[in-house]
């Protein structure tokens, strides 16, 4: 520590004592994305309405994307040459440090397949996951939740451990990120966050099991020279 500008004392041995350093703080996020925010914008990115942590920057030549997280940041783009120009630019306000090609982000990893797919898993994810629960062994099963199976209020006695089962749960959800697969079967377990039974920890159990047998199953990306999107809605 060192003596702050326009601090002035016979006795230059006094420093500040840090009572509380902001990074830990709740607003420290929030300060911090604000700043970051504000140098995007005046690089002429602008945050998109559907999720204030993506920016844009179109122009008629190319688009470039950053997707933000805390100090975790994905850029890409149609313009290699742009992406680079924002590196630089960022590189310049902040000490930046540049990992390359993106292959790990926020539990997902991202693999390139000799065809050219973009594979997105969470194998990792999933296995540490199998080890919290002692289930790493486990004997896999091919489907995710027993087929003609019904979940109910009741019928068998509470499970022991609330806390477990809410925290398994949950961390499938976010699983559900890469594995649409067990969408339906996790859907069906978050009804009974409240209280749980030991029916329902079984079905978690059988999501788990099928999990341990398709770890490294993920969702690809294949290049494409046309991009046709097509949509589905229900009637209403």
């Amino acid at each position: 520590m060192q003596q702050p500008e326009g601090f002035t004392s016979a006795n230059s041995h006094l420093v500040c004592k840090l009572k509380k350093s902001i990074y830990g703080l709740k607003q420290a996020p929030r300060a911090w994305f604000s700043k970051l925010a504000s140098s995007l914008i005046s690089f002429g990115f602008k945050p998109t309405r559907c999720d204030t942590s993506l920016f844009v920057h179109a122009t008629p030549k190319f688009i470039t994307y950053i997707l933000v997280y805390v100090d975790d940041i994905i850029i890409t783009g149609s313009s290699t040459f742009a992406v680079q120009s924002v590196i630089s630019k960022l590189h310049s306000l902040y000490p930046l440090k540049d990992l390359g090609t993106l292959h790990f982000f926020l539990g997902i990893e991202a693999n390139y397949t000799t065809t050219g797919a973009l594979l997105l898993s969470q194998s990792k994810y999933m296995i540490d996951l199998l080890a919290k629960v002692n289930m790493h062994n486990a004997k896999p099963i091919k489907t995710p939740l027993a087929p003609g199976s019904k979940l109910h209020m009741d019928g068998t006695n509470s499970f022991f451990d609330l806390t477990l089962f809410r925290s398994v749960v949950g961390a499938l959800q976010y699983a559900t990120i890469t594995r649409l697969d067990i969408a339906y079967a996790v859907n069906k377990l978050c009804q009974f966050m409240h209280s749980p039974l030991e029916s329902h920890w079984k079905a978690t159990k059988r999501v788990l099991r099928y999990l341990n047998g398709t770890v490294d199953h993920g969702l690809a990306f294949y290049p494409s020279q046309h991009l046709f999107i097509t949509g589905y809605s229900d009637s209403d």
